[in-house]
């Protein structure tokens, strides 16, 4: 059983904001019944109608966007940008699990699947994030060892992260750090790094999970398969 106005949002039709405000009004019938309560709760046996229209399951969509620079991680921008649903051709209502920043580039889920989103982005399944970061500065163990044990931001903690230089540059007085994390702040990276007093040039998204960025160009995608989701679904369970 499930609340009305999620099924609603579900099927893609509208919000779920959208969605409450039909249900609200009088718009919706359940079993050819008007239904205004909001808490309502239907199984797949019911017949739910929007405006007189059936409505019927959507099918659940996933995508891997390898997501350029210069792209929002948003579904719609009042500032006229382009959004990284923008980059994908579907007819679904998908949106974005999670967010890069808008000069972050990378590995970045889209779906219509609410649950498996909600799941995905919980930081109690520690879902690898693999980033790769070109900083400022020569990184040494004193900027290594305070990432790895969690550093204060925004007055949290973060959780203790995985870190390896992968390369410093004398010359240009840059180094290539990896880190790996599994929450998902609002600029995260950045401020971790920012904590132990080096700044990032540019940042990447590598890997999230198991899945990489192999054969996808950047502003290209393609749709997960079967055996990856069950892997996504083994992931999340097996941290339950």
């Amino acid at each position: 059983m499930e609340r009305l106005q999620k099924v609603i949002a579900s099927s893609g039709v509208c919000s779920r904001r959208k969605a409450e405000e039909l249900i609200k009004n009088g718009k919706v019938k359940v079993d050819g019944k008007i239904v205004t309560e909001m808490g309502f709760k239907v199984n797949h046996k019911n017949v739910v109608e929007v405006d007189g229209i059936k409505i019927e399951p959507e099918e659940k969509e996933y995508y891997l966007l390898n997501k350029p620079r210069g792209v929002v991680s948003t579904v719609c921008d009042d500032k006229g940008r382009k959004t990284v649903v923008d980059l994908i051709e579907t007819d679904k209502r998908i949106y974005p699990i999670g967010r890069l920043d808008y000069d972050t580039t990378g590995l970045l889920l889209l779906t219509n699947d609410g649950a498996f989103a909600n799941a995905f982005m919980h930081p109690k399944y520690e879902i690898d994030k693999v980033y790769v970061a070109k900083v400022k500065g020569i990184v040494k163990a004193k900027h290594v060892i305070p990432l790895q044990n969690g550093v204060v931001i925004d007055g949290k903690k973060t959780s203790k992260a995985k870190v390896k230089i992968r390369k410093t540059d004398l010359k240009t007085n840059t180094s290539m750090v990896e880190i790996i994390i599994h929450e998902g702040y609002n600029h995260q990276v950045k401020k971790m790094f920012e904590a132990v007093g080096l700044e990032v040039l540019k940042l990447k998204r590598e890997r999230v999970a198991f899945l990489t960025l192999k054969g996808v160009a950047s502003g290209k995608y393609r749709k997960l398969n079967a055996k990856e989701l069950k892997q996504l679904y083994d992931v999340i369970n097996h941290k339950k």
